[in-house]
């Protein structure tokens, strides 16, 4: 009997051994001033992992733009004297990532069952898409659209009123595993959507007369193993031929000028693009629900985080769409409105222009399949936290978002 306890103690140390810890971690943030300054950084890259929280690779990295990126414990002090060397100033905005990512979850007595106002694991997201079709048998049925890499079954809600001939509008969530706040947004919204039906005129409208197509999470697979193994992990889980390295971004693996800017061909790069556009059986399955769904789906939302920013296309040029100024109208409107809760302040844009450039993304992709109100959201915050956004701002996140999202639903409807 003590061999199998020694066996099974073995075990789970080995097991314990493979989660990621980030102790003594730092995020830091620099402004390059110059291309000298540019090219310290990409020195910064090449001799070393850096893991770039925003823009996303080094590869997109300019002049005056804000840097922030993750540094392992044992390089930090090497990278320090790199930047005082090269004249960059730089902040800590994270001196110990480990500690932060232990107060991110507020509550240590974590809640057994689930809840809107904590991050929760992909079982629990999983279980109350059952429950909340179940308990709202009226207003919200449960699809499947596809299987991840790993297997897993990817649940789709729609939420509305059953009627013939409706507008949809499209939501999607968690595209990129770390980013923890985007799921927790789309639980909020459906919940809300059917907690207020018959209660507010502005959703009760919406649900008589728009479907919501609700994916709560796409990349499931990167978030379980998000939660697992790698808080920090971003991409599928997918493997790639000839490459040790695991996953795609998926939102740089969509047919819209697939891989020509601001992605990768490397598959250990976290903006890799994939083999082929729609290589990754989410993205695919995504792509296909919405091919068959073309026609009545009128809006495309994605929820990302961070940076405060409403963003819609191009992100793959900086040519401007035909019905541009349509479309900063309605971001200004949405921000405008979104700011009249907390004072929280958003900058909107095209993509490319206002962000950064890059190609195969999801919102570019629907928009050149017609719909017209293409939208990409990056919630809060501007960096104090980044990733390791705490659990005590879920709340007036998903309050502001839920204003500034019936706002563009508003308008779709009336328009």
């Amino acid at each position: 009997m003590w061999h199998l306890l020694l066996l099974i103690g073995a075990f789970s140390v080995f097991a314990e051994a493979t989660v990621h810890r980030f102790d003594r971690e730092k995020v830091y943030r620099v402004t390059p001033r110059n291309e000298d300054e540019v090219h310290a950084l990409n020195y910064l890259a090449n001799i070393m992992q850096v893991d770039f929280w925003r823009p996303d690779s080094v590869e997109l990295v300019k002049a005056e733009m804000t840097v922030d990126f993750r540094i392992e414990a044992d390089k930090c002090s090497e990278v320090e004297s790199i930047l005082q060397h090269r004249g960059l100033n730089y902040e800590i905005l994270i001196d110990n990532l480990q500690a932060a990512l232990d107060r991110q979850l507020d509550n240590h007595a974590r809640v057994a069952g689930y809840h809107y106002e904590k991050y929760n694991s992909w079982e629990k997201i999983d279980a109350w898409t059952n429950d909340i079709a179940n308990e709202n048998p009226r207003l919200v049925s449960r699809l499947q659209i596809g299987t991840t890499f790993e297997g897993r079954p990817m649940p789709l809600l729609k939420i509305g009123k059953p009627g013939q001939n409706k507008k949809a509008i499209f939501i999607d969530c968690g595209f990129h595993a770390r980013e923890w706040i985007s799921p927790a947004f789309c639980q909020w919204f459906v919940r809300e959507a059917v907690r207020t039906y018959g209660k507010e005129t502005i959703m009760t409208q919406l649900l008589n007369d728009v479907d919501f197509y609700v994916l709560p999470v796409l990349n499931i697979d990167g978030y379980v193993y998000s939660w697992t193994k790698s808080r920090m992990w971003r991409k599928t889980r997918s493997v790639n031929a000839g490459s040790t390295c695991i996953g795609t971004d998926p939102n740089r693996n969509f047919d819209a000028a697939w891989c020509t800017v601001g992605a990768s061909r490397n598959p250990c790069s976290d903006t890799y693009c994939g083999s082929k556009p729609e290589s990754e059986k989410e993205t695919k399955a995504l792509a296909d629900f919405i091919r068959r769904n073309r026609s009545t789906i009128k809006a495309y939302l994605t929820i990302h985080s961070y940076s405060q920013m409403l963003l819609y296309p191009y992100s793959y040029t900086y040519n401007l769409i035909p019905n541009n100024a349509k479309l900063n109208s309605i971001a200004k409107g949405a921000i405008r409105e979104l700011a009249t809760l907390y004072g929280t302040e958003y900058t909107y844009g095209p993509g490319a222009a206002t962000i950064y450039p890059a190609a195969g993304g999801s919102d570019d992709w629907a928009y050149d399949q017609g719909i017209q109100y293409s939208f990409t959201f990056e919630l809060r915050d501007k960096g104090r936290y980044g990733f390791v956004l705490p659990e005590s701002q879920i709340k007036p996140t998903c309050e502001e978002t839920m204003i500034a999202v019936k706002y563009i639903a508003g308008y779709i409807l009336n328009y």
